[in-house]
């Protein structure tokens, strides 16, 4: 479980004296407790893995707009930490799927969900959402579909 995992690494960066990966770790976990928060007041119960794996992927995405903003303003030292951090919440991720990959499996999802254009768009997001929730960019998943389903 996810949990676990990130337990233990927050036991071991405690050992090593990592503080950059400590400070990430707990900023992970704090996510995580946001959603909690949010899910019990939505009757929902804890965050699931499939959440968490939602919650990292956007925290790697908010550094890497983050790191962007710095490098533009000529801070690379800050586009530096942030990019280090990106770096420790994919630890926890699975690994990401290649633009051959994620084209292959929208064009089995689309082939699975028989979907013949733009309107069936929801449906077959729905399919790899739920099979790649943390492997996949699905802004770039979704292009692709469109893509896919206006040559189709």
């Amino acid at each position: 479980m996810m949990r676990d995992q990130l337990a233990v690494a927050l036991k071991d960066a405690m050992k090593a004296k990592d503080a950059p990966r400590l400070s990430t770790i707990r900023l992970i976990q704090a996510e995580i407790k946001t959603r909690d928060i949010a899910n019990r007041s939505a009757a929902k119960g804890d965050a699931s893995d499939d959440e968490i794996l939602q919650i990292l992927a956007k925290m790697v995405k908010q550094r890497e707009e983050s790191a962007k903003i710095y490098e533009d303003n000529a801070r690379p030292e800050l586009a530096a930490k942030e990019r280090a951090e990106i770096v420790v919440v994919q630890d926890f991720m699975p690994k990401q799927l290649s633009e051959a990959d994620v084209r292959s499996n929208v064009a089995a999802a689309i082939a699975e969900v028989g979907a013949s254009g733009p309107k069936d768009m929801g449906k077959v997001m729905a399919v790899l959402k739920e099979r790649y929730a943390g492997q996949m960019d699905f802004a770039k998943g979704s292009s692709i579909l469109k893509e896919l389903l206006s040559n189709g």
